[in-house]
């Protein structure tokens, strides 16, 4: 689930229902002789209907999920005193459910805060005790309703140690709203329990995003546990047929957002969000996950699971099964089989397998070293473990792709690393479309690439990385329209990661849809405003379109270098145009190992037609990676009437 081989320049405690509720002291469950309970109540713009757990602003209803309905109907109902988060956790969830209170409180006054646009910092209606609980401060009344028996209004003021003041009604309302929200708490909690089953078993979603799994542990030292276990829980969550599930690396955009829920879910273009957390202690694992429904804010399941380390594969699997059923995914035998049946692993090897994919995800040749030594930990203490050896592979690819390593020895160890993948696991889509890289790049051979990629897609349809790599497959194929295609199914389940959209406006680029392209390229611009990829497509594309300022503009975002170096590309442009920048690249890059590689693609773009000729055929006979695009590369546009062009294209079999 995670972006595949590409060089920058090549180019989630569970919310259960619990109705059990502590009953209060004799002396605080002695009401006055009202005859009816305050049914609603006011604050600011604000009415929270007591019957029902509504919550409406000037009489628009607000979604708010059950457990945050709770804790704000026992906050109103003691306004202005300190309410802790032991007494929230007891009334709101009891002592008899296994649940993550902290987890769950904190989510609950976040959810409070959004619905009610209250600042933490500044709050108008809810006031955080660091350490202690919360308070309500707003000024709340009752709302009169026919039958209700007339009470005087008598407003009392509660003063904060900070200051602020804390109107309430007479004691008469105060009681009435204390037991109705016990009666809330109780009954309300059930009936939304009920009504949250019915609609589990009925709804059915087309999308999900599994956002970050908080990590329990008080080690900060455990993110890549509970990063990695986010991202295996996806990974099996996507096999489940017919269900788009967003990928690891844009979820991870929101580990540390504000953002609603349903702000979220909108960015992201999903019907549920699944939130969760994740917690080691010693050879035990806990993950706790809850779904709730992205289009009406509603929370809709949870649950916990605790397992021995040594099953978590089983126990990631089980819970995707659960999650899918949830959503309502029709699974088949076969499906239910492969969810459930996953073989026990080491847990070294498997701990080991996580810090690699950390480091691996660093995209840096330092990190993937790091990272190859940690796959190779994970296989020398379970040499049957499959994804260890897809890991290893994936790493040593990488490593002589981006020039970190000699490239023949590292692809010929992707390889035999993803064969020995496939050879324990032979449904590993990981290693599938590994070896469709490595048969379209060092081998060029087009055709068993091709027949990997669409097997790695059979196996796994929801790797964003594999359908991205296929695009870039297709378009150097010629074959744009289906390119295109490829690349927006990516870009479905990868929506706001910068690799995704940055090869969105690659794709393009190579398809030759300029104007898409630049659209595309500032979409991800957007998002990532310092992503230099992007900067050199867009200067690419700039340049096809006869803008040359605005390439320049786009070339010069992209080059690291000096100020002299700097300033001497401005001079070349200014004398000279892009051709004078081109010139005073070249300069800059003679001293490249593979420069004999890279020359053909300045004398394109410098417009020396027979020198580019010359060095493409030297590109060849030194089999130079990026002749795969030789096809469809728009620098090479005006070689296309050369019989010598043609020739070469004839030999490459594109």
């Amino acid at each position: 689930m995670r972006a595949r081989n590409f060089k920058p320049v090549k180019e989630f405690g569970r919310l259960s229902y619990n109705t059990t509720t502590r009953l209060l002291p004799a002396r605080e469950m002695i009401l006055p002789p009202i005859q009816r309970l305050p049914t609603s109540v006011r604050f600011a713009d604000f009415e929270l209907d007591l019957r029902t757990g509504e919550l409406r602003r000037e009489g628009t209803a607000l979604k708010l999920q059950p457990q945050p309905t709770k804790v704000l109907a026992m906050l109103v109902s003691r306004a202005g005193e300190v309410v802790t988060r032991q007494e929230l956790a007891q009334q709101v969830w009891g002592s008899d459910t296994f649940v993550d209170y902290e987890q769950g409180l904190n989510f609950a006054v976040r959810q409070i805060r959004v619905a009610l646009a209250d600042e933490a910092n500044s709050p108008k209606f809810l006031e955080t005790l660091p350490k202690r609980g919360y308070r309500f401060i707003g000024t709340i009344s009752q709302v009169p309703s026919t039958g209700d028996t007339d009470l005087p209004v008598v407003e009392t003021t509660f003063q904060s140690p900070k200051g602020r003041s804390a109107k309430l009604t007479s004691r008469y309302i105060f009681y009435g709203l204390a037991a109705a929200a016990i009666v809330l708490v109780t009954a309300f909690g059930a009936a939304r329990l009920a009504h949250s089953k019915a609609s589990a078993s009925t709804e059915s979603f087309h999308s999900v995003a599994v956002l970050p799994l908080h990590n329990l542990s008080s080690d900060p030292d455990q993110e890549y546990f509970s990063d990695g276990i986010t991202d295996e829980l996806i990974t099996e969550l996507a096999k489940a047929p017919g269900l788009r599930v967003i990928s690891h690396t844009s979820v991870q955009r929101y580990k540390a957002t504000n953002l609603s829920l349903q702000k979220i879910a909108q960015e992201l273009h999903v019907d549920a969000v699944i939130e969760g957390s994740v917690l080691r202690s010693g050879d035990r694992v806990r993950i706790t996950a809850q779904l709730i429904d992205a289009r009406t804010d509603q929370h809709l399941w949870a649950e916990s699971y605790e397992r021995d380390f040594r099953d978590i594969l089983n126990l990631q699997g089980e819970v995707a099964q659960q999650i899918s059923s949830q959503v309502g995914v029709k699974l088949s035998a076969t499906d239910r089989e492969r969810l459930s049946q996953t073989p026990r692993v080491d847990p070294a090897a498997h701990e080991a397998y996580l810090r690699g994919h950390f480091y691996w995800d660093k995209l840096n040749c330092t990190g993937f070293k790091q990272a190859l030594e940690y796959y190779q930990q994970a296989t020398a203490k379970d040499p049957t473990f499959a994804r260890a050896f897809a890991g290893s592979a994936e790493t040593y690819y990488n490593l002589g792709d981006w020039g970190c390593s000699p490239q023949e020895e590292a692809f010929s160890k992707s390889r035999a690393a993803a064969s020995k993948a496939l050879e324990l696991d032979p449904a590993s889509a990981s290693a599938r479309a590994q070896l469709a890289e490595l048969d379209f790049n060092p081998e060029w051979n087009w055709p068993k690439a091709e027949q990997e990629y669409r097997q790695a897609i059979d196996l796994d349809p929801n790797d964003a990385g594999t359908h991205s790599s296929y695009a870039i497959f297709l378009v150097a194929m010629g074959r744009r329209e289906q390119a295109i295609a490829e690349i927006n199914r990516a870009r479905e389940i990868d929506p706001v990661s910068e690799t995704t959209n940055m090869l969105g406006t690659y794709v393009l680029y190579f398809a030759h849809q300029y104007d898409q392209a630049v659209d595309q390229g500032k979409k991800t611009l957007e998002l990532y405003p310092n992503s230099g990829a992007t900067y050199y497509w867009m200067g690419h594309i700039y340049e096809q379109k006869g803008m040359p300022q605005e390439a320049f503009d786009a070339y010069l975002k992209s080059n690291k270098g000096t100020s002299e170096e700097f300033a001497a590309l401005h001079a070349a442009f200014v004398k000279d145009g892009l051709r004078g920048f081109w010139l005073q690249q070249f300069r800059r890059s003679e001293k490249k190992p593979d420069w004999p590689c890279w020359k053909a693609m300045f004398y394109g773009h410098t417009g020396d037609r027979d020198r580019a000729m010359q060095m493409l055929e030297q590109s060849y006979d030194h089999h130079c990676d990026g002749l795969q695009f030789l096809k469809t590369n728009p620098v090479f546009d005006n070689l296309q009437g050369d019989p010598r062009f043609q020739e070469l294209i004839s030999k490459l079999k594109l």
